[in-house]
């Protein structure tokens, strides 16, 4: 299945995308949520749209789409998970992941604008690939890793690389600013993925294709994270893990090169869709 939410943001509709056309499953009355997966969420809804095949109501293409689930427990974010981001970043490969965390604040829909922060001058983009907890995962091997996965989604990891780097402390400070979390447009399930670590996905600046890389180059692959996370933390049902992003990004420019009100970015994942975003400057409401 193909999982979407809709609607003005803050009351979004949940729905589904069915051979490309997509269906609103209000009725089916759960949004997508931790409930929803900790209670085998996925095998009701899919037995819920067979049960109305024919019935369900078509969403209108000029709705806007929302984040594809509902504001999870946590985001747990990769840090410098493909060799050739650390090397353009002239950091060491990490002989063990390395974890930090965007603020559930950050979620936004997968069109919707990028705010730059008050005070940024250094905001940057990073494609990813986000996979969603399905079950309650905690000290799990790596072997059962996948029977905790959900699905897998599209994100943009964007960055405020002053506040990540040279403002003291953790990175959290330059990863969870408002809107710094674009995901979707959809979440789809893992039966959709033949190989997810083998999946291209790619980040285009004002037109430019800037990243351009494979879920192969992976250093640390999706079973061992899950697992890895586990030693540490409870993951819970729609949790979500984004797992890193290939070279490409404004820090690692020569000279650097950041985000400006007016860019444009769009990117995609083989299989999980495309998204794009206006950047816009911050403005007092």
């Amino acid at each position: 299945m193909k999982l979407i939410r809709y609607g003005a943001a803050g009351n979004e509709k949940t729905g589904v995308i069915i051979n490309d056309v997509k269906y609103d499953t209000s009725a089916f009355d759960e949004d997508y949520n931790e409930a929803f997966f900790e209670n085998d969420g996925l095998n009701r809804l899919q037995q819920f749209i067979d049960e109305n095949e024919g019935k369900l109501t078509k969403i209108a293409d000029s709705e806007r789409l929302g984040s594809p689930f509902a504001r999870p427990s946590k985001i747990v974010c990769i840090g410098l998970n493909y060799k050739d981001h650390a090397e353009e970043t002239n950091a060491p490969l990490p002989k063990e992941p390395i974890l930090f965390f965007k603020s559930t604040t950050a979620l936004v829909g997968p069109n919707d604008d990028i705010v730059i922060p008050k005070n940024s001058v250094k905001t940057d983009w990073e494609v990813e690939l986000a996979v969603v907890i399905g079950k309650k995962a905690t000290y799990i091997e790596e072997s059962e890793a996948m029977d905790y996965v959900a699905g897998y989604c599209l994100h943009n990891d964007v960055s405020e690389r002053e506040f990540q780097l040279e403002r003291n402390g953790t990175w959290d400070k330059g990863k969870g600013c408002d809107t710094f979390a674009p995901v979707g447009p959809f979440l789809a399930t893992t039966d959709e993925i033949e190989d997810v670590h083998n999946l291209r996905l790619w980040l285009s600046l004002n037109g430019k294709i800037v990243q351009d890389g494979s879920t192969s180059n992976l250093i640390f692959n999706i079973p061992y994270l899950v697992a890895y996370i586990s030693q540490f933390m409870t993951l819970l049902p729609g949790d979500v893990i984004s797992t890193g992003t290939p070279a490409g990004v404004g820090l690692g420019m020569k000279p650097p090169l950041y985000l400006k009100p007016g860019d444009i970015v769009e990117l995609g994942i083989e299989g999980l869709g495309e998204a794009k975003q206006v950047l816009k400057a911050y403005a007092k409401d």
